[in-house]
């Protein structure tokens, strides 16, 4: 149950993050906005820039699988320099994320995760309550502003960029023609 809540919904934000920066990286060129300057883009001065928010993104997918046991997890520890380091970060995230054993990740949605944040603040839960309260909303948090911090600059996305997996799932027949 935690598995199939998390992995297969971390793989695709990941990878529509990925064509989003593919995205930007192209409308960037075209418009004379520097990779530097998306790098250091954020939304607000007391916001992270957007090498920040797509390493917690990772980060996000990371540690809550990590806790639950999953073993060998990437190392994040610094945000990247350039949209190769972007794409490095989400190509390790996502090579892990294959490797992420569902029976490890599933034992016992019961059983007790406690963590501690740098500022002080510690959390006891049970694995359920963890995924559903923790991981999913600071996972999305990330990945929202790392799209919102794009569209800030200028690059021409919309929710089909955000959630464009979903077109596997599309009904034969109901796509809008015009």
């Amino acid at each position: 149950m935690l598995y199939d809540l998390t992995v297969p919904a971390y793989a695709n934000g990941l990878r529509a993050l990925s064509a989003q920066l593919d995205k930007a990286l192209a409308w960037g060129a075209a418009n004379n906005v520097g990779e530097l300057q998306f790098i250091a883009a954020r939304l607000a001065p007391d916001m992270f820039p957007l090498a920040a928010q797509v390493r917690f993104a990772c980060l996000q997918a990371v540690q809550p699988l990590a806790r639950l046991g999953a073993a060998g997890a990437p190392a994040l520890a610094e945000d990247a320099a350039d949209f190769g380091g972007l794409q490095d970060q989400i190509a390790a995230t996502l090579a892990w994320l294959d490797t992420v054993d569902a029976a490890t990740v599933d034992t016992d949605p019961a059983r007790p995760i406690s963590f501690d944040l740098p500022n002080g603040m510690a959390f006891d839960m049970d694995a359920k309550s963890y995924i559903r309260d923790w991981a999913q909303p600071q996972y999305y948090f990330h990945l929202v502003a790392a799209y919102a911090v794009m569209r800030h600059m200028g690059v021409p996305l919309g929710k089909a960029d955000y959630v464009g997996y979903m077109m596997q799932y599309l009904r034969p027949g109901t796509a809008p023609t015009a």
